[in-house]
């Protein structure tokens, strides 16, 4: 193949990343430069041009779909198929090498992963069988504690209480852990990556045949690496192989999962002599917000510095409003997605981000009012939906008897008269058995509980036994289709006729429907269909989106924004305090990471964005005065066009004082005392509200009130009888 058209799409510093030598190579790639492109075309350049055997690759992606778009790009660009590419996202390879060297692991065959909400009922489980009181140790805490010392490479052994007896407990407790989850054969999420690091350094003969396999090293977003994907990265590459990372500094916004920045340089320091290419040329954002974006970044000094340009169109300047409150802050969005739309554009092209979750139910609510299509991003994914875990529950215990969080999920699920009385027993004898739930229910079944129990317990063991037998030898959607219906799933959500259950009933068919479109066989492992699929579910977990694509408003935290674009987009909520956040504001990395968000936000816009602040914000429960944010400072003047309210406003002369005693008051005559903007005032027919507008002047002043109940509505100020709140 003439290596023409491998090059003949990229801009000179692309090409001098994707042909670069094999020597180690760190591409800083600005947002919207091609990054993907380069990784997908360095990697068509070692195989076509270099020579390169595609099983001599290993791409590192952090999220599924990226990895299957990035296949899928290569066998476009090579025209053939690259089926023994290993590409992946971390805990996607190291489930891979983990299936295939199970007994160097230290793992049954048959292991079986739990996603987060398994691993934090099994967490509840531990709690309530050794009686500790979970309001003093909270689950979630215990939880957050494991999976941070495992993403550290830390085991409990390797821990030290150093006095402290409040961290002496959360090591005992994750010992604990450790044992309950060895005896059933159970590998959380962090333990993947902790036990695939752990088996190259143990095994090291297995390790030299990996890092004799795989010369080249593709990674993407390497800005998120954490500190056990770094190490393992690092031993798998040894002092041969040639890694190749793509990563942004200046998109480094999960520090709170564990994600370390440091890594880029680290890694100039680890692979001396590191060729460094930067990516600066954008194709998605106007000039003026590229200008914007630079601006901000720049007041961060732990950076390795760059600019992004475009040879595109200046286009429009950023458009800034100060609203009186949240309300209006709303409204004033609201008012311009009418406009957005009624001018032919897809609602689905404007996005509103936003920094905290909270910020989104006024914006809902404005949007519902409007009747305009929304969508908040991020919501319960398809196979986190309690429906499906019950389902996937049912599949892996007839695959594996022995996994108790499938086991206690389902065993009175549909409900078949099994209390919690019973399943206390069950789990009883099985810590005083050390055996599985499953084990510990035959057991008890058979000779010590009351027999409306033990008949219980015993169908729903003959239901399983029965279903395994049934399923046997089937397809593997034809298996998924058998078990959520002969598990009563179907006829349980039937029930409730409400939206709620159809939605239900249609989700666990289409559980059917990914059964039959998916691929087993492609991991190369001795694994049944059912287990590859299950396997699957449990990485795919909070990754795919669950509904299908339609024409609506997009809303958004600014953490769920990153990788996404919109021509049109809404920064809601600058106001120091709220973005950036409170806890970070006296933290030098913590306000550096919060600017990086930032600039990750104002990036995410093609053509139009928007900045809006609230001078009064309630959130939480509590209102709140705020100063505008200070990143919004940092935007130059030039860029940015202050939007005025339409109408004109007429601002107090001076603030209105309640009279003495009295905690409200009759608002007098506005040229007396004025009205304050942001005020709150209660109606006598209307109730509690906030003012909004004022217009004209004297007894014929009309105000603007936004009612709790009553929406906006506009007074006239000599006739409304406004109490001041």
């Amino acid at each position: 193949m003439d290596v023409t058209p491998i090059l003949d799409s990229l801009n000179d510093r692309q090409r001098e990343a994707v042909t670069a030598p094999p020597e180690p190579t760190l591409v800083i790639a600005g947002a919207g430069s091609g990054k993907t492109r380069v990784l997908v075309h360095r990697a068509a350049w070692l195989i076509d041009v270099e020579g390169v055997s595609p099983q001599g690759l290993l791409a590192v992606t952090f999220t599924n779909k990226a990895a299957a778009e990035m296949r899928h790009r290569i066998e476009a660009l090579l025209d053939m198929p690259v089926q023994h590419l290993w590409i992946g996202t971390f805990h996607g390879l190291a489930h891979r090498l983990l299936r295939r060297h199970w007994r160097e692991a230290g793992l049954p065959q048959n292991f079986q992963i739990i996603d987060s909400d398994d691993q934090l009922r099994l967490i509840k489980r531990l709690l309530r069988n050794l009686e500790v009181d979970d309001s003093r140790w909270p689950p979630k805490e215990l939880q957050w504690f494991i999976n941070g010392q495992k993403d550290e490479g830390l085991r409990a052994k390797n821990l030290h209480d150093d006095g402290d007896p409040q961290r002496r407990q959360m090591i005992s407790l994750y010992r604990e852990y450790e044992t309950l989850c060895e005896r059933g054969g159970l590998v959380d999420f962090a333990e993947l990556l902790l036990r695939a690091h752990e088996l190259w350094l143990h095994n090291p003969e297995l390790l030299a045949h990996y890092q004799r396999r795989f010369g080249h090293l593709l990674v993407d977003e390497f800005q998120d690496t954490n500190a056990i994907q770094y190490a393992w990265l690092r031993l798998l590459a040894g002092d041969a192989a040639v890694p190749f990372v793509v990563g942004d500094d200046d998109q480094s916004i999960y520090r709170w999962r564990g994600a370390r920045v440091e890594h880029i340089r680290q890694f100039q320091k680890d692979f001396p002599g590191t060729k460094v290419v930067k990516l600066e040329q954008n194709y998605r954002s106007t000039a003026t917000i590229l200008n914007a974006a630079n601006a901000v970044i720049a007041n961060n000094s732990s950076r390795m510095g760059k600019n992004l340009w475009t040879d595109g169109a200046d286009g429009e300047p950023i458009r800034l409003y100060a609203a009186y409150n949240e309300r209006d802050e709303a409204d004033f969005v609201v008012g311009r997605l009418r406009d957005w739309i009624d001018q032919g554009n897809l609602r689905a092209d404007a996005a509103i981000l936003y920094r905290s979750n909270a910020q989104s139910r006024v914006l809902e609510e404005g949007l519902i009012n409007a009747r305009i299509p929304y969508r908040v991003y991020g919501g319960l994914r398809f196979f986190e939906r309690a429906e499906i875990k019950d389902a996937l529950a049912y599949l892996r215990l007839i695959s594996h008897r022995d996994d108790d969080a499938s086991f206690e999920r389902i065993v009175n699920r549909p409900t078949r008269g099994i209390g919690a009385r019973t399943v206390e027993e069950m789990r009883q004898y099985a810590r005083a058995n050390a055996c599985s739930l499953w084990r510990a229910a035959g057991a008890l079944a058979s000779d010590q509980l009351a027999s409306r129990a033990a008949n219980a317990v015993l169908a729903f063991l003959h239901l399983i036994e029965r279903l395994a037998r049934e399923t046997a030898g089937l397809d593997l959607h034809e298996q998924v289709d058998h078990v959520i219906h002969g598990s009563g799933l179907i006829d349980f959500f039937k029930k409730d006729k409400g939206e709620k259950g159809e939605t239900r009933v249609e989700n666990l068919l289409e559980l059917v429907s990914a059964a039959k479109g998916f691929e087993p066989g492609l991991a190369e492992e001795e694994m049944s269909p059912l287990d590859e699929f299950l396997a699957h579910a449990a990485l795919e977990a909070g990754e795919g989106q669950a509904d299908a694509w339609e024409d609506c408003v997009q809303l958004m935290t600014m953490h769920s924004a990153k990788g996404l674009e919109f021509p049109l987009v809404f920064l809601c909520g600058m106001e120091d305090g709220l973005f950036p956040h409170q806890r970070s504001v006296a933290d030098p990395q913590g306000l550096e990471e919060e600017r990086r968000l930032c600039y990750v936000g104002i990036t995410r816009a093609k053509q139009v964005l928007y900045i809006t602040y609230a001078e009064q914000r309630r959130l939480h429960g509590m209102d709140s005065f705020a100063q505008p944010s200070r990143f919004i400072a940092e935007v130059p003047a030039e860029h940015v066009e202050e939007v005025r309210p339409r109408v004109q406003v007429a601002r107090p002369v001076r603030p209105m004082r309640p009279s003495a005693g009295a905690g409200r008051r009759p608002v007098d005559a506005a040229s007396e005392a004025g009205i304050r903007l942001g005020q709150r005032v209660r109606h006598r027919k209307f109730g509690d509200g906030v003012v909004l507008n004022c217009e004209g002047q004297g007894a014929h002043m009309q105000v603007h009130v936004n009612f709790e109940t009553a929406g906006t509505k506009i007074l006239v100020f000599q006739y409304a009888n406004l109490e001041l709140m």
